[in-house]
């Protein structure tokens, strides 16, 4: 999971955890602690903090909340896209309890490498949690699916751009959204790589993106998918 490979060795994930209440930085410290190959080497309580030992420590992996001090408002996600920026070979889980759409498109307007979006009501799944670790470590990006799924479920309710997609397209790029590779998406979904390949050309053609590399299709498909959720 994550860690660089140093000869037939693989090294520890080493990972800074941000959280200004004691209480949950340690209960997420606790569920690491049970994962393999997991090395938590600081914690913070703020931005600025968790500034300094990613700058001191350089880890694998920063796990944060995404409300924090000075401001209590999206601390999290701005550090998240400093941190990206800044040291492109740290992942970053940010940790939220709330299912807010405009949190995970400030998220990922810049890129979805390295980048994931879990509520903190499920970090106790350790199966979910490490998924989401060999996502960032891997410079992929995962959205809870959880959080996924009431975004799908709102939008199902008013007009939408999305409606010429079919409900095999939707499911697709749910599946997308949580960052998934079209194998996996394949394996999900129970069709060929093939299909997935078609539906996804399908989404792109429908939402008019084209023109452009599909890493990049795929980050602008998922970014105003969540857009229409309110």
């Amino acid at each position: 999971m994550g860690g660089a490979e140093t000869g037939d060795t693989v090294e520890a994930t080493r990972v800074v955890i941000a959280d200004d209440a004691l209480l949950l930085r340690q209960g997420v410290a606790a569920v690491l602690g049970t994962l393999p190959g997991v090395e938590i080497v600081a914690e913070a309580d703020d931005r600025p903090g968790l500034m300094t030992a990613v700058a001191e420590h350089r880890p694998d992996l920063v796990v944060t909340d995404i409300r924090m001090p000075p401001t209590h408002t999206n601390e999290g996600v701005a550090a998240a896209r400093e941190i990206r920026s800044t040291y492109p070979d740290t992942g970053v889980i940010v940790l939220s309890q709330y299912l807010d759409a405009d949190y995970v498109i400030e998220l990922l307007e810049d890129g979805t490498e390295g980048l994931a979006y879990l509520l903190k009501e499920n970090v106790a799944d350790r199966r979910q949690l490490a998924s989401a670790i060999d996502a960032v470590c891997s410079a992929s990006s995962m959205i809870d699916p959880a959080a996924v799924e009431v975004f799908v479920q709102s939008r199902s309710k008013r007009p939408s751009r999305f409606d010429e997609l079919t409900e095999r397209e939707r499911e697709v790029l749910s599946l997308v959204a949580e960052g998934l590779r079209n194998s996996a998406v394949a394996e999900r979904a129970h069709m060929s790589e093939k299909s997935v390949e078609r539906h996804i050309n399908s989404i792109f053609s429908k939402l008019h993106l084209t023109d452009e590399p599909e890493s990049n299709r795929r980050v602008r498909s998922v970014l105003l998918w969540l857009s229409e959720h309110d």
